[in-house]
């Protein structure tokens, strides 16, 4: 399969960012459940465990390997089913992502507009998007009942790092 990078550079609170779009034939409740809950977000990037409503919870991706840390997720803002405004940190790590997730329901179709920082380092979009292009990709595939395993990070990386490079160059 071969993939075409989505990801728009904008600017969301200050931050340099790069913004995704996916639109799925459901409704806007069922998407959100799709990108908050765990078992959910099991099937096509990771899980978190703790308790939302204490203002953050433990993510740990997983199809980045076992040794993939987990990150402390911290809800800045919670409008279900329209809008989670997170950031995310690595325990030890200096850099602190934010994220911004949107939904929109129209007659049955609703488009989730993800949007992700990339630091203080341009050259982090060549990570950032490529990644989040795979990740949604996925997301998108297990919605429709398939099997996210079938998307290929090597159809998104490297091959869509120089589009997200150039695009902060």
């Amino acid at each position: 399969m071969t993939s075409t990078p989505t990801g728009r550079r904008t600017t969301i609170d200050g931050l340099d960012s790069i913004a995704f779009d996916r639109t799925f034939r459901a409704g806007i409740e069922d998407v959100w459940a799709a990108v908050t809950e765990s078992d959910r977000l099991a099937r096509w990037i990771g899980e978190w465990t703790g308790e939302p409503s204490t203002g953050s919870v433990d993510f740990r991706m997983l199809y980045e390997g076992d040794e993939h840390p987990a990150e402390r997720f911290t809800i800045q803002k919670c409008e279900a089913p329209e809008r989670l405004v997170l950031t995310s940190q690595v325990p030890g790590e200096e850099i602190v992502w934010h994220i911004t997730l949107s939904l929109v329901e129209h007659e049955g179709i609703t488009t989730l507009t993800f949007t992700q920082s990339v630091g203080d380092d341009p050259a982090m979009a060549g990570g950032v998007g490529p990644g989040w292009d795979y990740y949604l990709d996925r997301l998108v595939v297990a919605e429709a009942a398939g099997d996210p395993a079938s998307i290929d990070f090597g159809d998104y990386y490297p091959a869509h790092q120089q589009h997200y490079l150039d695009m902060f160059a």
